[in-house]
């Protein structure tokens, strides 16, 4: 399966399903069944074989269809100069960059995004972000999650000393939806 992102700058209506429906302007998320008149971002999980043509970014996960699984939608919100200490997440997710800039560091790349940018976070892959150090960056992302992590904070440090040095930067959680997944 896979976990698709598409960006509608005119809007969109969608239907049920395991689907996170993001109104940019207003800062809210829906989960499933939406209506949103401006630019929108829409998180899928699809099938291999569906045709994900448009899309901004789709990416290949692998997810015990036996388990339980949840999709969080979040923002996260950094000051000019914000750092995510080198970390993992139990899950897989995409970003997308709303406003400042940030570089994200990963097996051993490092690519910087601009607002619309986005990227995939395998989960288990450690991950180092620089927020933009002149103005403040926030993205929002859909992550996919064992169902054992609702309400829970994910991140996870590949170094313990780094969970004792100041956070600066915020997550605001919109919701954490238990999925549906055909069951192999």
């Amino acid at each position: 399966m896979k976990l698709t992102l598409y960006e509608f700058r005119q809007g969109v209506a969608t239907s049920g399903g395991n689907r996170v429906v993001y109104d940019v302007a207003a800062g809210v998320a829906h989960f499933g069944a939406a209506s949103v008149p401006g630019h929108t971002l829409v998180w899928e999980i699809e099938d291999d074989g569906h045709d994900s043509a448009g899309a901004l970014l789709s990416a290949r996960v692998q997810l015990d269809t036996a388990s339980e699984w949840i999709m969080r939608c979040d923002r996260v919100d950094f000051p000019p100069g914000g750092i995510a200490y080198r970390h993992v997440h139990p899950g897989p997710g995409i970003r997308y960059l709303l406003a400042g800039g940030i570089a994200i560091e990963t097996e051993g790349h490092t690519t910087s995004y601009v607002p619309g940018g986005a990227w995939f976070e395998s989960g288990p892959d450690p991950v180092l972000a620089r927020a933009a150090p002149d103005r403040d960056t926030a993205f929002v992302r859909v992550m996919l999650l064992p169902a054992e992590w609702t309400g829970k904070r994910t991140i996870r440090y590949v170094d313990p000393a780094d969970a004792d040095l100041p956070r600066l930067q915020r997550a605001t959680v919109y919701f954490d939806q238990p999925v549906a997944l055909r069951r192999t």
